[in-house]
């Protein structure tokens, strides 16, 4: 059978995929506003494991199998020898598997070349998930990225070279008040140049084991009420210059479901987000006990 080690974390658009935990933890981990690997130590799980969970899947769910997205947090980190020899029994097991995918660290995207990313993307592994965050330098050392815009633009830039599919998220609040606006002008710019084929936004939540609440307990963090996360979106979508995107706020930390495609869409989700700022009494923000928190 498949084995999950603690807590398993999958973008929404994975709900339907089978999940299939290639590593532990994830290798960076130093990023103040996540908690989701901090009880894990990071390890690459032996080859040997996964060819057995392939097997117990392909005699079980073989049929159900269309997309498997390979856990936890930074897969792509993992040697390119033993992710194609994990893509090639993946692709043995499951003859209708239309896609592969995983979360990318920029860390993982400086480390790959893309000639490794091209062979890994010819094998299956055709989209990966990165954490944008921001455009904002200062920002970014605030979360403790570990890279500035120009280096996440860089490495991104190399998945899309190769032929790699992006999906980007941008952390709506991270800027606190002060940087709000500027937050959401230079997070549309770096997305600007990468051009990824996914665009979605999250909003900043101090989790409990992070260093972002522990600053939130001091005193020291500025949580955005969902008007202004309304307006730092309007400013985020209205920088966008998209030539084919996919824009959506569907994870449950947002308090405005959004969706739709850029650039054809653009005009509608600024009008909306000017409904909303036009007459907060009457927005439908999501309510906190549906948001998942």
């Amino acid at each position: 059978m498949i084995r999950y080690e603690g807590q398993l974390y999958r973008p929404p658009s994975e709900a339907d995929s089978l999940i299939l935990q290639a590593t532990i933890g994830c290798s960076y981990n130093r990023c103040t506003f996540c908690a989701m690997y901090r009880e894990k130590r990071f390890r690459v799980r032996p080859l040997e494991e996964l060819e057995r969970e392939i097997a117990w899947a392909s005699t079980n769910a073989a049929g159900y199998v269309r997309k498997v997205f390979l856990a936890d947090g930074d897969a792509l980190i993992a040697k390119t020898s033993f992710l194609l020899a994990l893509l090639e029994r993946l692709r043995s097991a499951f003859p209708d598997l239309s896609r592969v995918s995983c979360y990318a660290s920029p860390q993982a995207l400086a480390v790959r070349s893309v000639e490794e990313m091209r062979a890994l993307r010819e094998a299956g592994l055709t989209l990966y998930y990165l954490g944008i965050e921001s455009g904002h330098d200062t920002v970014l050392e605030k979360l403790e990225k570990g890279v500035d815009s120009a280096e996440m633009i860089r490495v991104a830039r190399k998945a899309g070279e190769a032929g790699v599919k992006l999906s980007t998220m941008i952390l709506l609040g991270s800027g606190g008040r002060a940087l709000s606006q500027e937050h959401a002008r230079e997070s549309s710019r770096v997305v600007n140049a990468i051009q990824p084929r996914f665009v979605s936004t999250l909003v900043m939540t101090p989790v409990e084991g992070t260093p972002l609440h522990e600053q939130a307990a001091r005193g020291e963090v500025d949580e955005l009420t969902p008007l202004e996360l309304a307006r730092e979106l309007r400013q985020f979508i209205d920088g966008l210059e998209l030539e084919g995107s996919i824009f959506r706020s569907n994870h449950a930390s947002n308090y405005l479901a959004l969706a739709g495609s850029l650039p054809k869409d653009k005009a509608r989700l600024l009008a909306g987000l000017d409904g909303v700022l036009g007459d907060p009494e009457g927005a439908r923000f999501r309510p906190k006990r549906l948001r998942g928190l």
